[in-house]
């Protein structure tokens, strides 16, 4: 959901001949009438098993009611969903309707023309209401190709034990993160779980000093690692790093969900950890249920929550998770698909996202996830502030060649930040543009 996986290299090849600009797919209405003139019946491909089966359901009930089609929903694998889009988005019969996938995958579908056109659409669908760095994902300059879905944040949690034992509090900015967590590990009690290769928690301090991945000149995108802010950004980690990380410089972001559980670490125990809101699930006091799996609950006595600060206070842009989705370029049944989206961007199916903790696309939606989600009012605060990796061609390729997680290891090692922000900026050049 967070990283593209290493097929779609190979998928974006294969989509080449799917140009969004090509022929009109065949239609039995207007594509700009306000539901279909004749029925249709549609396929949704969701991502995983993250949309409850009751919203399900309710897609399925007011698609029929609106349109007097079918809809059929399958959940892909995220596993499996990059190869399954390959085979099936090119052939019009057999393409999924409308497809949800990744934030991190959809430039790769974007830019190959794997989605359609529906700027005349963004509007309708909550405009500038909808997150923007999703709409911004799914986009290719001003047009509009996927919107998106729902979202997750990345905040800090933390040990307030371990911060109360250790005479610390909840930092105002970012050094403050810094210094709380190394003022723990100097006392042999605590420190930040920041794992050498986790980039996706690191590039937060890359966008908090003003730097970023790569930049858009309007027909190319460029690495930007070696940018002054992006040097400062990086130099500020390598210090979090080296003076208050208590994870290895080969570890990455998949522990990091448990990383403040007791006794998960045989040294220094982990006093905070940087993952997605969903996090919440993992942490907590261990115990085995009758199945004799070990489960976790949330113990607010010692577990707690922050949003990561920023350089000067108030909230540090981070990286955010989630997904977008959008309609086939080679549908049939365009009436249909556009009916679907009305319906998913409506604000009955946006707050039963909100209401089953799902962050949803439209924030003028999102006062039931705060009440209900884990820490719904921290994460809402960070997406307002949140992220997304470069709207490239081939930010795929970058990810799957894993260049980000070798450049931070690399600096989590102690290497000379300037020196090795050139040699991947070259790196990421050579790929991201497909």
């Amino acid at each position: 959901m967070i990283s593209a996986v290493a097929a779609a290299t190979a998928g974006a090849l294969l989509l080449a001949g799917c140009q969004s600009g090509g022929d009109e797919p065949t239609t039995s209405a207007d594509p700009g009438t306000p539901g279909a003139a004749v029925a249709q019946d549609i396929t949704l491909w969701l991502a995983g098993t993250d949309t409850p089966d009751a919203l399900i359901d309710y897609l399925k009930s007011e698609y029929t009611a609106e349109n007097g089609g079918t809809l059929t929903v399958e959940q892909i694998g995220w596993g499996d969903l990059i190869p399954s889009l390959t085979t099936a988005l090119p052939d019009p019969n057999n393409t999924p309707d409308v497809f949800e996938v990744g934030n991190t995958q959809s430039p790769t579908f974007t830019t190959v023309g794997g989605f359609l056109d529906i700027t005349d659409m963004y509007d309708e669908l909550g405009g500038k209401s909808l997150l923007d760095g999703f709409v911004q994902a799914g986009s290719v300059g001003d047009t509009i190709y996927a919107l998106p879905y729902y979202f997750g944040s990345r905040m800090v949690w933390y040990r307030k034990d371990i911060y109360a034992a250790g005479g610390q509090e909840v930092p105002t900015d970012l050094a403050g993160y810094t210094a709380v967590n190394a003022a723990l590990k100097q006392q042999g009690i605590g420190g930040a779980y920041v794992p050498g290769q986790d980039w996706r928690g690191g590039i937060s301090w890359i966008f908090a000093n003003g730097g970023d991945i790569a930049t858009f000149d309007g027909s190319t995108w460029h690495a930007s690692l070696s940018s002054d802010e992006s040097i400062a950004g990086m130099k500020a980690w390598q210090e979090l790093f080296t003076t208050a990380s208590v994870a290895e410089v080969t570890d990455d972001d998949s522990t990091a969900y448990q990383a403040i559980n007791d006794e998960f670490l045989p040294g220094i125990p982990a006093a905070s950890t940087v993952a997605p809101n969903w996090a919440y699930w993992s942490l907590g006091d261990l115990s085995v249920n009758d199945e004799g799996t070990t489960v976790a609950t949330w113990n607010d006595e010692k577990f707690g929550a922050y949003a990561l600060p920023g350089v000067n206070g108030g909230v540090a842009p981070v990286f955010s998770g989630g997904s977008n989705i959008g309609i086939s370029a080679t549908t049939k049944n365009v009436d249909g698909a556009k009916t679907l989206m009305r319906i998913i961007f409506s604000e009955a199916y946006q707050t039963m996202l909100a209401e089953n903790g799902l962050g949803p696309a439209n924030l003028d939606y999102s006062a039931k996830y705060a009440e209900v989600a884990a820490m719904g009012d921290i994460s809402l605060a960070v997406a307002a502030e949140a992220k997304l990796t470069p709207a490239a061609a081939g930010w795929a390729a970058v990810e799957s060649a894993k260049l980000m997680e070798q450049y931070f290891q690399a600096v989590a090692e102690g290497g000379d930040v300037a020196s090795l922000a050139a040699e991947y900026d070259a790196k990421i050049d050579a790929l991201i543009n497909g």
